[in-house]
């Protein structure tokens, strides 16, 4: 069985009950999760061996996010533990005109004040076959950018496959890193690539050829983003697969959904999905990453398979509160297959 290694921060995530703004809250539901948990909690679920590692801090709240993984099958035993406190971030839920709003509060937290040499990686990808970081875990602090290229170089030594999903994100990377350079470095050891075209002029500046993709609003077209890919894998030699995903937002609670991959020679496209009435959008892409990962490795000769696998579950993940994708491999399949009725099961 393919074993799987991901890498960076678990928060915990505080959030106004239904659609509520912050000043209107009297309570906050929990949830933990962030960029690189969700993805093995979507593994787990798919019956894929895999590790999540970080750094908690030794006490009923690390202990919690802890057990959230554990009890989601994921493995807990490469996970470290020190440091003050865990990150959090606050969540208020947007509807139809009024986008979602992200509050951090993760500074200091037990995994930016990691350090090289803590994690004995070595002995993490004994017998692993896949690792994956995200964009998220160097914008922390120089330290956790630090242990990630102590990371992706010891996987890369070991001949497993590298994946990133580059996750630019406008509030992080406070403390002064040089961005371009971390993330090109970093990505210089990827075979995997996932990113949007923010993500690629933010971290590279890399723009798609003719007009600005932003500004296609929920007319997304494939075919905008293949100069990307292109010059991606022109950046980054290495890489075997640049994917993105194609998300047109007509509003808050209703997305267009799709993705492309571009394997050097030829872009494949899946179909779109429309997306009404969006339940939590948080950790969408993080489930496209997942499903993509579990495609690739089911379906190692068919590259359109895992695309449609992936962003059948993401559109799926949009129907379920909380971080993480909770659909089934059965689930998924049956929206592959154009069953999207939604009736009950009996």
């Amino acid at each position: 069985m393919s074993r799987v290694v991901t890498f960076g921060e678990i928060m915990l995530r505080l959030a106004p009950e239904g659609f509520l703004r912050f000043s209107q809250a009297n309570s906050f539901d929990v949830v933990y999760g962030g960029g690189e948990s969700n993805v093995a909690v979507s593994l787990a679920n798919y019956g894929i061996s895999c590790d999540f590692v970080t750094r908690l801090p030794k006490n009923d709240i690390g202990e919690c996010a802890m057990m959230e993984m554990r009890k989601r099958g994921v493995g807990v035993d490469k996970i470290v533990w020190g440091g003050e406190r865990l990150g959090i971030y606050f969540l208020e839920t947007g509807a139809v005109s009024r986008g979602s709003k992200v509050v951090y509060d993760r500074a200091y937290s037990s995994m930016s004040t990691i350090q090289s040499g803590m994690i004995d990686w070595d002995a993490v990808f004994e017998g692993v076959e896949w690792f994956h970081w995200t964009g998220i875990t160097p914008a922390i602090s120089q330290s956790s950018a630090d242990v990630c290229l102590e990371a992706v170089k010891a996987a890369s030594r070991l001949g497993i496959t590298i994946s990133t999903d580059l996750n630019y994100r406008a509030k992080l990377w406070k403390y002064g890193g040089d961005r371009e350079a971390i993330m090109t470095e970093l990505t210089s050891y990827c075979d995997i690539i996932l990113g949007n075209e923010e993500d690629a002029e933010m971290h590279f500046g890399i723009k798609p050829d003719g007009a600005a993709v932003q500004t296609a609003g929920h007319n997304v077209k494939a075919e905008a983003f293949l100069s990307v890919c292109q010059q991606m894998m022109k950046k980054f030699p290495r890489a075997k697969k640049v994917i993105t995903t194609l998300r047109g937002s007509i509003s808050a609670s209703h997305n267009t959904w799709a993705g492309v991959l571009y394997d050097g020679e030829k872009m494949l496209e899946t179909r779109q999905y429309q997306i009404t009435d969006i339940v939590d959008r948080v950790g969408g892409g993080d489930s496209f990453m997942g499903g993509l990962i579990y495609g690739l490795l089911t379906y190692p000769d068919n590259d359109q398979n895992a695309l449609d696998f992936a962003v059948a579950a993401s559109c799926l993940k949009h129907t379920i509160k909380g971080d993480a994708n909770l659909a089934t491999v059965e689930e998924v399949n049956k929206l592959m297959g154009g069953d999207a009725s939604g009736r009950v099961a009996r």
